[in-house]
Parts: C-alpha cells; sequence; structure tokens
C-alpha cells in the first residue's frame, strides 16, 4: 500500500475511536443511572470501628436485639391551645399512619418497628407529639422503584399529613434522613442539566462558535458516564462506598476539570492549525505539547484525592477513590475521543473564525500579551503587590468557624421546621435520644451522673417493653451484663449545643462511672465525626502536599519551581479560606462549617490550582528551551492566559452549581473551590507566578541544565 494511500485513510483511526466511544457510551448508560441505588448516606456506617459511638451501636443491637430504630418525630401544632375537636382529629390521623400505602404500594407498616404510635401532648397543651420508630434493616433496603423506603415512608406520611390539613411536620432523624436523601436522589438531574447548561454557555462565549462548543461538551459526557458506570460497579461491589456528597462532586469534577483540558487541547490544536497546513500534523504536534501537562495534571489532581484514602472516615477515604475514578475517565476521554472528533470535522468546526494555515496568531495582540509585557517590566513590583494582596485575605482565616454546624441544610426543610417546633413544646432532643450503654451493676449510678449534667432533660432505662421507661436498675433489660440508659437532650440533637452536652456527658460518665462507658445515638456520632474529621485534616493535608511536590519535581526537573508553585498555591487556599469566613459569616449567615470542610478544601483547591500552574510552566519550559527563561516566560503566558483563564472560569462555574442543592456543606465546597480557582487564574497563575519566574531567571530550573546552559538566550525580549 502506497504512502499517499495510507494518508488519505488516516480518517479512519478517528471513525473507530469514535465507534468505540459510542460503544462504551452505550454500555455504561444503563449503569451510570442506576448509583442512587448503591449509595450510603448514614453516618455511622463511616465512623471507625473503634469510635465510641460505634461500639455503642454494636452493643445497643445486642440489647435491644438485631432490632436498631431509626427515630422520626411528629409534630402538630396551633398558636392556641389544642381544642378537643382538633386533638381528636390528630390523634386518628397518627392512628392511621401504619396503614398509609407509599406510592408503589407498600404500606408504612412494612417498615415500622411494630410499637404502638401514641401522641404525647405539650404540657401548654398547643402541641402533640408522636414518636415514629423506623427498622433500620427493613426502612434502609430500596424499593422495587429504586427509592429508598425510609424517604418513601417519610414522604408518605408528610402528604397525608397535607392531604388530611393538619398543621404538622415529620422531624427526628428519620425526617432529616428522608430530606437528606430526597436531595442526593435529585442530585443527577439538577447537577446535571445544571452544570450542562453552565458549561454550555461558558463555551460558546469563550468559543463564539456555533458548532464547536458541543464537542468537548459531547466528549465530557461521554467520560462522566463511563466514570458514573465504574463508581457504581465498584460500590455494588463493595470496593468503595458512596456517598451522596461523593456522588455530587463525582459530577462536578468530572466535567469541570474534563472540560479544562478539553480547552487547552483544543487552543493548541488551533494555534497548530495556523503553523501546519496538514490537519494531522497539527494534530500529533498538538497531543506532544499537550499530553504532558494534561497527564501531570491528571495524575496531580488523581494521586491529590487518593490521599483522602488515609482517612479513619469511610466517607472521606471512599470520596477519594470515587473522584480519582472520574478524573480518569475524564482524561481517557478527552485524550482519545476528542482528538478523533477534531480531527474528523477539521479546520470547519471552528467556523466563523477558521484558523488556516499561515494566518497571524492573534493572542498576541491581545489582552494576555499586554498583561506579559507589562509583568515582563516590572516582575518584582508585580508579584509583590499580588502577595500583601494574597496575605491580606490570609488575614481573615482565623475567622472561619470550622467546628461543626447546627444544620446541614441552606433551606428550612420540613425536618428542620420539625425539629423547632418540637424544641418550643417539648425537650428539643426527643426526636434523636442518647444511648447510655452501662454495665449492669452501675446504672443506678450512671442514671444519676447522667441527670445531673447540662443539657440533659430525662433519663430512663430501656426495660424492653414497647414505650415503657424504667427509672432504675431492677427494671433495666440486661444481656451479657450491660443495660442501656436513654437521655433526652434540651437541644436539637444536630445542634452544636448537643454535641458540647455529649461532650460534657461523656467526661462526667468516664471520669464518675468508669472508662467503660459507652455513649451512643445520633449527636455522638456527629461529635465522633468531628473529631475523625479533624485527624484526617492534620495527617492528610501534609501527606498531599509531599505527594504534589515530588509529582511536580519530576515534571519540571526542578526543585526551585516546585517549591514556587507550591508556596503560592498553598497561599492562596489560605487567602480562600479567608474570604470564604468573610462569606459564609456575613454574607451567606451560615451557622458555621464543617470540620471537614479545611480538608476537602484543600485537597480540591491544592490539586486544581496545581494544575493551572502546571500548564502555565510546562510551557514555560518548553519555550524556555529555545528562547531563554524569562523570554519563555512571557511568550508562555501570551499563549495560555487565554485557554487557562477560560478553563478557570469553566471550573468555578461549574462548582458553583454545587450551591444549588440545599446542603450547606456541598455549597461551602462550591463557593470555596470556586473561588479559589478564580483567584488561582486571574492572581496568582496570570501575575505572581510568572513575575517570579521572570524575576529569579534561569536559577528557577536549579539543579537542571537549564539554569545554566550558555547557549540559552536569555535576555528580557518583548511580546
Amino acid at each position: 500500500m502506497t504512502t499517499s494511500r495510507i494518508h488519505r485513510r488516516r480518517w479512519a483511526i478517528p471513525a473507530l475511536l469514535v465507534i468505540v466511544w459510542l460503544i462504551i457510551g452505550g454500555a455504561a448508560g444503563p449503569f451510570a443511572g442506576k448509583l442512587n441505588q448503591v449509595i450510603k448516606n448514614d453516618n455511622a456506617a463511616f465512623l471507625p470501628k473503634k469510635a465510641e459511638a460505634t461500639l455503642a451501636l454494636g452493643a445497643q443491637k445486642k440489647i435491644e436485639g438485631l432490632r436498631q430504630p431509626i427515630f422520626g418525630t411528629l409534630i402538630f401544632e396551633k398558636s392556641h391551645r389544642l381544642s378537643a375537636d382538633e386533638s381528636a382529629a390528630i390523634n386518628s390521623f397518627i392512628a392511621t399512619i401504619p396503614n398509609l400505602r407509599l406510592a408503589e404500594g407498600s404500606q408504612v407498616r412494612n417498615y415500622l418497628v411494630p410499637l404502638p404510635i401514641v401522641g404525647l401532648p405539650s404540657q401548654d397543651g398547643k402541641a402533640i407529639s408522636a414518636i415514629v420508630l423506623f427498622d433500620d434493616s427493613k426502612a434502609g433496603r430500596m424499593l422495587s422503584n429504586g427509592k429508598s423506603a425510609i424517604a418513601e415512608s417519610v414522604k408518605t406520611i408528610r402528604d397525608a399529613i397535607h392531604a388530611a390539613k393538619l398543621d404538622g411536620h415529620v422531624g427526628g432523624f428519620a425526617g432529616i434522613l428522608g430530606d437528606l436523601i430526597g436531595v442526593f436522589q435529585s442530585i443527577n438531574g439538577t447537577l446535571l442539566y445544571s452544570t450542562v447548561l453552565v458549561v454550555s454557555v461558558i463555551l460558546i462565549l469563550v468559543y463564539r462558535s456555533p458548532f464547536l462548543w458541543f464537542i468537548p461538551l459531547l466528549v465530557v459526557g461521554m467520560g462522566d458516564a463511563l466514570a458514573q458506570a465504574m463508581v457504581y460497579l465498584l460500590a455494588k461491589n463493595n470496593i468503595v462506598d458512596l456517598n451522596g456528597q461523593a456522588q455530587g462532586i463525582l459530577l462536578i469534577l468530572v466535567f469541570g476539570v474534563g472540560t479544562d483540558y478539553s480547552l487547552l487541547l483544543v487552543s493548541r490544536f488551533r494555534e497548530e492549525l495556523r503553523n501546519y497546513e496538514n490537519k494531522y500534523e497539527a494534530m500529533r504536534v498538538t497531543l506532544r505539547g499537550v499530553i504532558e501537562p494534561i497527564a501531570a495534571s491528571a495524575a496531580t489532581v488523581a494521586v491529590g484525592l487518593l490521599c483522602l484514602s488515609f482517612s479513619v472516615l469511610s466517607s472521606n477515604k471512599s470520596t477519594g477513590p470515587v473522584c480519582a475514578v472520574g478524573i480518569v475517565c475524564a482524561f481517557i476521554a478527552v485524550m482519545t475521543l476528542l482528538p478523533a472528533l477534531l480531527l474528523l470535522f477539521g479546520r470547519r468546526l471552528f467556523w466563523p473564525k477558521r484558523p488556516n494555515f499561515g494566518t497571524e496568531h492573534p493572542e498576541e495582540k491581545g489582552i494576555w500579551g499586554k498583561v506579559a509585557r507589562g509583568v515582563g517590566r516590572r516582575p518584582r513590583r508585580a508579584w509583590a503587590l499580588g502577595t500583601v494582596f494574597l496575605l491580606i485575605l490570609c488575614s481573615l482565616v482565623f475567622t472561619l468557624k470550622a467546628s461543626g454546624l447546627s444544620s446541614g441544610f441552606t433551606q428550612r426543610t420540613d425536618a428542620v421546621v420539625a425539629n423547632e417546633a418540637i424544641a418550643r413544646h417539648f425537650p428539643a432532643g426527643e426526636g434523636s435520644p442518647v444511648d447510655i450503654i452501662v454495665p449492669a451493676s452501675k446504672i443506678d449510678q450512671a442514671i444519676q451522673v447522667a441527670k445531673g449534667v447540662a443539657g440533659i432533660a430525662q433519663v430512663s432505662v430501656y426495660t424492653g417493653a414497647p414505650g415503657v421507661p424504667g427509672n432504675s436498675a431492677s427494671q433495666a433489660k440486661i444481656v451479657d451484663g450491660i443495660g442501656e440508659v436513654t437521655a433526652i437532650l434540651k437541644d436539637d440533637a444536630m445542634s452544636m449545643a448537643a454535641n458540647k452536652t455529649i461532650i460534657r456527658l461523656r467526661a462526667a460518665l468516664h471520669s464518675q462511672v468508669g472508662s467503660e462507658i459507652l455513649v451512643g445515638g445520633s449527636t455522638a456520632i456527629n461529635v465522633d465525626t468531628q473529631s475523625a474529621s479533624r485527624r484526617d485534616r492534620n495527617v492528610i493535608i501534609p501527606i498531599v502536599l509531599s505527594v504534589i511536590l515530588l509529582i511536580l519535581m519530576l515534571l519540571l526537573r526542578s526543585v526551585v519551581a516546585p517549591i514556587l508553585l507550591m508556596a503560592s498555591v498553598v497561599a492562596s487556599f489560605i487567602a480562600t479560606l479567608g474570604v470564604s469566613a468573610l462569606f459564609f459569616n456575613h454574607v451567606f449567615h451560615f451557622s458555621g462549617a464543617d470540620t471537614s470542610f479545611p480538608l476537602f478544601a484543600f485537597t480540591f483547591l491544592v490539586a486544581l490550582g496545581v494544575d493551572y500552574n502546571i500548564f502555565l510552566m510546562t510551557r514555560v519550559r518548553e519555550e524556555s528551551k529555545r528562547i531563554g527563561t524569562r523570554a519563555g516566560t512571557l511568550k508562555a503566558l501570551t499563549v495560555t492566559g487565554g485557554v487557562i483563564t477560560s478553563a478557570g472560569v469553566v471550573l468555578a462555574g461549574t462548582f458553583a452549581v454545587l450551591g444549588l442543592l440545599p446542603l450547606i456543606f456541598l455549597a461551602e465546597i462550591g463557593f470555596a473551590v470556586g473561588f479559589g480557582v478564580l483567584l488561582d487564574t486571574i492572581l496568582v497563575r496570570s501575575i505572581i507566578v510568572p513575575a517570579l519566574v521572570h524575576d529569579i531567571g534561569p536559577m528557577v530550573w536549579w539543579p537542571s541544565k537549564l539554569q545554566h546552559d550558555p547557549a540559552l538566550i536569555d535576555e528580557p525580549v518583548s511580546v
């Protein structure tokens, strides 16, 4: 076969790649839609096995049998004392709850602990509450329609309350769980459509083409389908634990990072189409130029996320591998499907501004050419002023309240409204009791100590009889020499005040009764989760820094440049935390930040922030080999400025979409990563880093030969 014929058939390889990806998309699609079926949102399941709340839960199951109830609290209230007719109507409705039918036909009673549901009037006569106990082993399952049994049960009760025209709500841990699962079940729809819309608008504005914007979107969509299918299979086979938090971040990360890689590849291809007449030759040079920075970027982010595997919290431990899978799938899609599509469509895809062979490169006369010339004229002033601005923002970090949240929702969901109503008429923690596991001989002593702890409203003994609490050890159900004491908190079980009560209660029981006492329950789970989060933050952050620094050293063959880049990114991260604190406290009025927020913000911001510096510095190194470090820095800033800034805007926009979900943690992560990425792309990567590299000169490449090669021209030049 002649060479000319081979050249004529070069389209066959891109066409084959497209066909392969269509097959992959068709196979992955069905799995991608099943992620909700393998999600776990039980905080207790994510705790370390040796956490006190985990040990308490295991002992509680022994005492109560395998049944483990999830407490739900119904609250009905009026602004006046309830009349006899109103009370009768409420109690009549409460009696019908077990017989209510879910959308798929089963009854609520199928998921309840078989105990009577009794209405309890408040002392002020304005409210009636009822405890509804869901059986965890049954309510934790998925229904035939793929939805959560407990979430559908809670929704059915709420719909029935509304249909009966009663002023009632469902709260307690079951109500909160129902709200959370409802949010997570809508992730695929809400986040996917919103993310696609945001990315589409940004790509249209960037490319100003009626066709080109759709190609990166299609490629990233294929990468997302593959990633979700892979994660589904891993979670289905219990290799990773998937929670709603990881599911939401996965989609955002794949679309954001995948679009970034696409922008870099398309920009370089458009640049090379002006240098080469043959599109295949242009693509060859393009891939040779972008494979190293994109691969290094993907490796940096993936490895940084995998460092979360050192977490003792399974929720953090699983988020790392889940998101790393997404990064790898996005990288594969961009480096295979995108070049294939670009080659099949060629220059016509860029219409109306086709990059014809020999035409002028517009970047040099654009805004980034002016920025580069400004940095080249006064580099020391540029990086000094930029650094001062960063330090001012860093000073705000001391106002960040990362000690936990009193509410996980940005909106007043039905569970939040219910818990507020309960607090007005009953002990606020009634729907989420504290479980104290005590040796039989010390039950009476534990009761007296618990009653004396500030924040405890009621204390009773678990007797094993339905709805019949006991007052002394003689009435307690004893199994293997241990019994259970139940305490009711004065404050909402999800509040910071309740957390402090648990800490006081544990300290009092351990010191006055015995170190073998175990304090569990939903509030104790929150306390132990926060403690584990602080441990993870202190352990994982140094690991992430070390791993990413090593990758940068291998990539840039230098010691000075990687240290410089890491210092700039860490400063940017601290500045972002400072600005986040300002907005969380005074604009969004959040009650605080989750204890795991700094760890997640650090992992994403450092990994993604280093990305943009990798894109810049690999091009600086490439140009430095030809024209010297200082001239190469200005050239690299000129040609990469537009695409890297566009990539930053895309990633910031996609993470901002997380704010659409009514969960404070995801909203905080979305804001922090969005702002941090913009700060990196606009200030750090555009001004501070190139100015420092220009000011330092060839020594930035120490100890590689670029620092002293006399063949290199290293005089400042205009761009």
